[in-house]
Formats: structure tokens, sequence, C-alpha cells
């Protein structure tokens, strides 16, 4: 299954539909997670954790 995260767009949103760790576990069960540039910089995670 193919799963995507796009980046929040609305003013002082910060939520992120899925963490580094959720899409870890996605993709260790066989998975295609694509997450959008930017998608979890309002909870602090850059780009890189979700690699």
């Amino acid at each position: 299954m193919r799963v995507g995260c796009p980046r929040e767009i609305k003013n002082h949103e910060y939520r992120v539909g899925l963490t580094p760790g959720s899409v870890r576990e996605y993709v260790a069960h066989g998975h295609e997670v694509l997450v959008e540039t930017g998608a979890g910089a309002g909870i602090g995670a850059d780009d890189n954790a979700y690699r």
C-alpha cells in the first residue's frame, strides 16, 4: 500500500499525520510511505528523521 503524509498549510497548525516512528513501522510492514518536504517541522522532526 502507498501512504502519503502532506505538510499542513493552515497557520498555527503544527500537527503531522505521521511521526518518524510510525513511518518506520509502515515501511517495516512493506508499505511505501511518501512524506512531503517539511511535514514534520511543526513537531521538530526534520526531513532526515523520516528517512
